[in-house]
């Protein structure tokens, strides 16, 4: 996932009221019972010591959604009576939460809004393709490719006077296969697709994944549909998770492999919390690996008011200079670094893999 967008929330010193809130569902009742859910997170934040200003903001912001046909949800991010930012969620929270905290608690984004893949689905057959642009949006026409269209049908004779069309055929069906893949690779430059799902005959599907660019090949799954069929949102939300899956193994394995020492004795990857903090500070951390549910991910760490000011315990941050110091989430405050360094980070949880230890990794600038 990319940070980038998160720079506003660390731009102002906190403390900030973090709330995650579902619009998933939609009756008739629902306007009313956002407007409780509203007052409710409002007041739990009243609770934790979060100042009636920002409350207030906070209950306008979420009241504005009474009416939101938003289909998954919303988080908030607010302080000094200010929402700072509200991005759209690509899934629905398990539940609605707020929390008064020194740092924004931006860790959950990791899996609410950073891994729901746009995809180009391509409809393909002899003739061409159809493509469709599927986000968590909705869908739309991406473009279509009319290749060659004729001669596209072999005959059924096997006599030698047919075997001249028959090769036309076979170089109508090799023209229009690269055709499509040509326009399918465009496609997904334009439009930044994560994942490209190949429809149609198995022919067909295959000629069209041979002559895309090797750079595509790990964006690309085949659907188990023949030709002329129209996925159905369960088909598209299963092949989404298959790539989210396998994207989160690989980058596991890439830790796995870097975590063993190389030839100057130096691992490229570490784990635990009190190595990220060491490799945050120093700038080191190229790739944030969580795992939401992990015992780190809540640990308590130090922090001041600098993203590379933190520490495992308050008196090393004495040490280091930094006189003003408070208690934070090590996954918030190692994103906060994260994102000050051009970082990325990646929520494990879809992999099967137990690592890494206690739920926090990194992959390394330099070791």
């Amino acid at each position: 996932m990319d940070l980038a967008f998160l720079h506003p929330l660390y731009e102002h010193p906190g403390p900030w009221a973090s709330v995650y809130v579902d619009t998933s569902r939609h009756t008739e009742g629902t306007p009313h019972e956002r407007h409780l859910t509203a007052q409710a997170l409002a007041r739990e934040l009243a609770g934790q010591g979060c100042d009636e200003a920002t409350c207030g903001a906070v209950r306008s912001a979420l009241e504005e959604l009474a009416h939101s046909s938003e289909p998954n949800g919303r988080a908030l991010f607010a302080r000094a009576g200010e929402v700072v930012l509200d991005p759209s969620l690509a899934r629905a929270p398990l539940r609605d939460s707020a929390l008064w905290a020194p740092l924004p608690h931006t860790a959950p984004l990791l899996e609410l809004a950073g891994e729901d893949p746009v995809c180009v689905v391509a409809y393909i057959d002899r003739r061409g393709a159809d493509f469709e642009l599927r986000t968590a949006l909705g869908r739309r026409d991406a473009g279509t490719v009319s290749g060659r269209q004729h001669p596209i049908h072999r005959t059924s004779t096997v006599d030698w006077s047919e075997r001249r069309f028959q090769l036309k055929v076979e170089n109508t069906w090799e023209h229009n296969a690269t055709e499509v893949a040509d326009a399918l690779a465009v496609c997904q430059e334009e439009t930044g697709a994560d994942l490209l799902i190949l429809v149609g005959d198995d022919r067909e599907r295959r000629a069209v994944h041979d002559r895309l660019p090797r750079r595509l090949h790990e964006r690309v799954v085949e659907a188990p549909h023949g030709s002329g069929s129209r996925l159905l949102d369960e088909d598209v939300e299963q092949a989404r998770a298959e790539h989210v899956r396998r994207r989160a193994e690989r980058e596991l394995e890439r830790f796995l492999a870097a975590r063993e020492p190389g030839e100057d004795g130096r691992a490229g990857a570490v784990e635990g919390v009190p190595a990220l903090v060491e490799a945050a500070r120093e700038h080191r951390i190229d790739e944030l690996l969580i795992r939401p549910d992990g015992p780190d991910a809540h640990r308590e760490v130090w922090i001041g008011e600098d993203p590379d000011q933190l520490a495992v315990r308050r008196t090393d941050l004495k040490i280091l200079g930094e006189q003003n110091s408070w208690p934070a989430r090590a996954d918030d405050a190692l994103i906060r670094s994260a994102v000050a360094t051009g970082a990325v980070a990646l929520s494990v949880t879809p992999a099967t893999d137990d690592s890494p230890s206690g739920g926090l990794g990194a992959l390394l600038r330099w070791a």
